[in-house]
């Protein structure tokens, strides 16, 4: 299929309008009237309702959105690729929640670099839907991420447990506020299981969605919330942050997930470095 026709497709369906998306793509209205009658010819359904007030998707266009989506990434993907081919010898897209890059994938990336710097590396944060989305369509060569794919054509192999654990910076025998506890986003998962165990904190004072860079405000101000267990190690020893008795602990295993077909000579040492980078974080959490 000509991908100018999903490009157009989907730019209608942004709009909701063909005279705003001939404006957009600057083309003649009737071009982009020729090529959703070519694309809905061809899926032989209608994908818009046509009106006066403009272009809504119909159920069938719903359902093409997102094949369309995956059509123009991959191609986006494949133009990248091969227009940096006479630069690096091969390309590894690799994506996984933003709190396993902190203290861990970044050491890994650190690797690659070092030992294998002939291999472009795209590194993306992503939820695990689109994470499962982008593994399917092909956009992504590897994901790390907390659950296990069984997904036709995908290895899913287990690294290690991620601790999410109570710590807090109010020194010992002060009283902690409920004023003073900051919920950080780890990702869907984690905030519905955060809050059926914490119902009172459903609605806190302050939410960070920033990753590691939210330890610093708990460093800084008198606080409490959740983090990844090795990433407060360091602070516990030093005796920054320490761990309330009896708190709870949410564990979530760790998954990298990989094509069931590769090279073998190739993925292998890629493989083996993040398995003795997982080995690292196994031995701090011990």
């Amino acid at each position: 299929m000509d991908i100018n026709l999903a490009r157009t497709f989907l730019t209608v369906a942004e709009t909701g309008s063909f005279i705003d998306t001939a404006r957009k793509m600057c083309l003649t209205q009737s071009t982009v009237s020729a090529r959703i009658r070519s694309l809905e010819e061809q899926l032989d359904r209608e994908l818009f309702e046509r009106s006066k007030t403009g272009a809504k998707l119909t159920s069938a266009g719903e359902q093409f959105r997102k094949h369309a989506l995956a059509l123009v990434r991959v191609w986006q993907t494949a133009q990248i690729e091969v227009s940096k081919s006479d630069v690096h010898r091969d390309r590894l897209s690799v994506g996984a929640p933003r709190s396993l890059w902190d203290g861990f994938l970044l050491n890994w990336i650190t690797w690659l670099r070092t030992n294998i710097p002939d291999i472009a590396v795209d590194a993306s944060s992503l939820d695990l839907s689109f994470l499962t989305q982008r593994m399917l369509d092909g956009t992504l060569d590897m994901a790390i991420m907390y659950r296990a794919v069984q997904l036709p054509g995908l290895v899913s192999e287990h690294l290690f447990d991620e601790e999410f654990v109570l710590v807090t910076s109010v020194k010992s025998g002060q009283r902690r506020r409920a004023s003073d506890y900051v919920f950080f986003d780890w990702g869907t998962e984690f905030e519905l299981d955060h809050a059926t165990a914490f119902p009172e904190h459903i609605n806190p004072g302050l939410s960070l969605d920033v990753g590691a860079i939210g330890l610093d405000y708990m460093l800084g101000t008198p606080s409490s919330g959740y983090c990844p267990l090795r990433m407060a190690k360091k602070h516990i020893r030093r005796g920054r942050l320490r761990m309330p008795a009896r708190a709870r602990k949410f564990v979530y295993p760790v998954y990298m997930v990989y094509p069931e077909t590769r090279d073998e000579e190739a993925f292998e040492p890629i493989l083996n470095a993040l398995r003795q980078e997982s080995a690292k974080i196994r031995r701090i959490a011990g």
